[in-house]
């Protein structure tokens, strides 16, 4: 059964490439993946926080392992590699240039890649599917007419991951452009792990992503409709919800009755969402073509229901899935959504929005929480306030969905040894390939200790 774990460059360049991978080698670990750029501290004007701040609410996250000496720092990135500019010419997004920090730590990561095959050890880079210049989650974005837009045109006023729109050829096309230059870069690499290839749902708003006008030139669907009932949706949810429409969702068939006839009653509902996995599954489509056959085509996902809304299709062309156990962002998440549907309903009963959205999103087992308040961001030394059966769900349910393609359980390491080890015993009991660890960053000897499988 696989182990692999997300090993970011900043590690690579404070503790050694030996170092990290006798340790991970120790514990049973037999893949890697990493990221094409180097990293050095900076200031808060100049660089962004590490660990990410997560929209605000990560802000109680620190690192386990420290960086230049410090669990929580401001950086700056460049990438590891001198992009091939005629491979962009043309396009709207460009590399970020290589500098001095290139030039001085960016043969770190070749050195990484070529010690860890050397000891059997298969090695991935991982970049953003969808966040020109795509290196980092952290660092770039979307020019404003590549921005996903709500049924009624507006960009969401707030947004965790600014990923651009898939509608938009300029995303797409560099993010092919980006999968070539590093296969120039690094002919050696196993495969390429894309983060976020959807619409990251953890805002409310973002569930009613994407249209961009970009969307109306897809053939094959009523792009006015899909606005106008998606936009019908958003009211609804934005003012005309009431405690009536909560109870039908606690109903002994969970609401399969009033969805069902949603969908017959509002076609365009349906469209939608069938026009987000097709613009997920489009894109799948090119970048098998334009990765090596040899090379893994790997996505990082979220795990259902969130798909079903984000635009993922599990059925779409890939190597692999590795689905997101990120436990510490999903009590966010519900928060995220409960306090937006409490602030433009405010008649409605806090306790019952509690278990509606509880019996929707699928994120604790019983007995649930009863008050908002009571989900946030774990601090550092907290468990994680998810149970143990809906994860194995969600990998179960993922697994079904993708037929023969393998899916992993993706277990974050940010949190207390104790809990981390029971999620990843979770994670490991929900899939029959294997787990990945996200990230070397937030794991303590104490935890690689206790990573290796036992028996």
């Amino acid at each position: 059964m696989t182990t692999g774990v997300t090993v970011m460059p900043e590690s690579i360049q404070n503790e050694g490439i030996e170092a990290i991978l006798d340790r991970l080698m120790a514990a049973g670990v037999t893949r890697v993946a990493t990221s094409p750029y180097v990293m050095e501290p900076a200031d808060e004007k100049t660089g962004s926080r590490e660990p990410p701040i997560d929209a605000g609410a990560g802000s109680v996250r620190l690192l386990d392992r420290p960086l230049w000496g410090k669990r929580e720092l401001f950086v700056r990135t460049a990438p590891s590699f001198v992009p091939e500019r005629r491979l962009y010419a043309g396009l709207r997004y460009q590399p970020s240039a290589a500098d001095g920090l290139t030039e001085r730590e960016g043969g770190i990561i070749a050195k990484f890649i070529r010690a860890a095959q050397a000891k059997h050890i298969q090695v991935y880079l991982q970049i953003q599917a969808a966040i020109p210049p795509g290196y980092r989650v952290q660092f770039g974005g979307p020019v404003d007419e590549d921005k996903p837009r709500l049924p009624d045109g507006r960009v969401p006023p707030r947004r965790f991951a600014n990923n651009g729109s898939l509608a938009s050829p300029h995303i797409t096309n560099y993010t092919l452009a980006l999968t070539r230059d590093l296969v120039r870069a690094y002919p050696d690499i196993d495969g390429i792990r894309y983060d976020w290839p959807e619409y990251p749902p953890y805002m409310l708003d973002d569930v009613f992503l994407d249209f961009n006008p970009q969307l109306a030139k897809l053939g094959g669907f009523d792009f006015e409709r899909m606005q106008r009932e998606a936009q019908g949706l958003y009211r609804l949810l934005h003012g005309g919800l009431t405690n009536r429409h909560l109870e039908r969702w606690l109903m002994e068939d969970g609401g399969r009755g009033p969805l069902l006839q949603a969908l017959v009653d509002q076609p365009g509902l349906g469209d939608w969402l069938r026009c987000k996995a097709r613009l997920a599954s489009e894109l799948a489509q090119k970048l098998r073509e334009t990765l090596p056959p040899r090379m893994a085509l790997v996505f990082g996902t979220f795990p259902p229901p969130f798909t079903t809304v984000s635009g993922f299709d599990f059925r779409t062309v890939a190597t692999a899935f590795h689905v997101k156990l990120y436990t510490m962002h999903w009590p966010v998440i519900f928060r995220f959504y409960g306090e937006q549907l409490k602030r433009n309903n405010p008649a409605l009963d806090e306790e019952l929005l509690v278990r509606a959205l509880s019996n929707w999103l699928g994120i604790q087992d019983p007995p649930y929480f009863t008050r908002l308040e009571q989900f946030r961001y774990p601090e550092p030394e907290e468990a994680h306030p998810v149970g143990e059966q809906v994860q194995l769900q969600k990998i179960r349910d993922a697994q079904r969905m993708a037929g023969e393609t393998p899916v992993y359980s993706f277990v974050h390491g940010y949190g207390p040894v104790k809990d981390f080890l029971r999620r990843l015993a979770v994670g490991r009991a929900a899939s029959s390939h294997g787990v990945w660890i996200n990230r070397y960053e937030y794991l303590r000897n104490e935890k690689i200790a206790g990573m290796k499988p036992r028996g």
